[in-house]
């Protein structure tokens, strides 16, 4: 069963915000959602995960933040809450990056 929560877990910067949307957009991926989370990543640590999903997973919690809907499951609420999503766009580097 997934959550919808008005509390805020991970905030989008509007430049984040804005190119998640134009993605979107430009993907023809309306409805979908920025699934932000975390996953194992070997030696006993962990990484952020993003990426583009069409729907949230059973007991995902559901976050919609600057018009755009995140979907977070549970096992990466603690670790990320208070977390800052951007989009980076550099001459060497771009794409979405959490803080």
């Amino acid at each position: 069963m997934q959550q919808t929560t008005k509390e805020i877990i991970v905030t989008l910067t509007e430049k984040a915000a804005s190119k998640a949307k134009l993605l979107l957009e430009k993907e023809n991926k309306q409805g979908y959602g920025l699934r932000v989370g975390i996953a194992a990543g070997g030696c006993s640590s962990y990484i952020y995960e993003i990426g583009f999903e069409k729907a949230p997973k059973e007991n995902d919690m559901v976050v919609e933040e600057k018009g755009v809907r995140l979907f977070i499951n549970p096992q990466s609420v603690s670790f990320i809450r208070g977390s800052t999503v951007d989009y980076i766009d550099s001459l060497t580097n771009a794409g979405f990056k959490i803080s």
